[in-house]
């Protein structure tokens, strides 16, 4: 057993439950911190702070808002309590560095530099658009319907895998080597959700189709199922930035890490139907 304790926040996420799952399988010590955990963490309560961080060596960060000011000073806040706690590692997850729509870079990148400037030795994992969202999140109601119908066009993206998010955050929190890094983590190829949608029709033996839609006739279909409109507008956003070709990029970084290339979302879709990711 590992003397190390990892604190994990957002421990019922996509990308915090596998870090922590990993790192439970390599003997580590984790503590799981949410809103709703035993041990309950609240980035806008600060008395939920110390308990989180007590007898705690390493911590993986996932922050909702980031971007915000308010967000930027409560990590800011957060990793000077860490450091004098002890903490000696810390992996934040932010954005890929073309940004993403109505977000302030600059709150971003202060969040970011303010772990190292508390004292720790610190990560950054820039991830791309998470294989699992069509399987666990807002696109599996989509893709169970048979018809995903998007604003994306026929842009490209670098889905990636969580578990490999994971196993990044991992390795940066356990092993030496990555202080002062950020890490742009893509998958093997580029991908339209034309091509991810085809796989994951092959995957399942499904008639599932991608339809490319318009803003405004997404946006119309979304407020028809009672989408806040919030959720609308930044969805809008996302895809835009899909259909305009700037995340039309791969990096390395993946392999760099772990040594080994990323997954590809082929094994995914075929694994994810297996597991009846997709069935009614």
């Amino acid at each position: 057993m590992s003397d190390e304790t990892i604190l994990v926040t957002g421990a019922t996420g996509k990308t915090g439950r596998r870090v922590a799952q990993q790192l439970q399988d390599k003997a580590v010590l984790v503590r799981a911190a949410s809103r709703s955990s035993q041990v309950r963490f609240d980035w806008a309560d600060h008395a939920t702070w110390a308990p989180a961080l007590r007898d705690v060596t390493g911590m993986y960060l996932v922050a909702p808002d980031l971007g915000s000011s308010q967000a930027a000073e409560n990590i800011a806040a957060f990793a000077r309590r860490a450091a004098e706690a002890g903490v000696r590692r810390a992996v934040l997850v932010s954005f890929p560095h073309t940004g993403a729509p109505g977000l302030d870079l600059g709150h971003v990148a202060a969040a970011e530099q303010a772990l190292g400037t508390a004292g720790l030795a610190a990560t950054v994992l820039r991830p791309r658009w998470f294989f699992q969202n069509f399987s666990e999140d807002f696109l599996r109601d989509a893709v169970r319907s048979g018809d995903v119908r998007l604003p994306a066009g026929q842009g490209k993206e670098a889905f990636v895998d969580a578990e490999d998010i994971a196993a990044v955050a991992v390795t940066a929190l356990t092993e030496d080597g990555h202080a002062g890094q950020s890490y742009e983590l893509s998958g093997p190829r580029l991908m339209s959700f034309a091509d991810a949608v085809a796989d994951i029709a092959h995957a399942t033996g499904h008639d599932i189709r991608y339809t490319a839609l318009s803003a405004e006739t997404y946006a119309t279909e979304q407020r028809a199922h009672g989408v806040p409109e919030e959720w609308v507008q930044l969805t809008i956003g996302l895809y835009a930035d899909v259909r305009s070709g700037s995340l039309n990029t791969l990096t390395g970084d993946v392999e760099k890490v772990l040594g080994r290339p990323p997954r590809d979302f082929t094994d995914y879709a075929r694994t994810a139907a297996a597991q009846g990711a997709w069935t009614a």
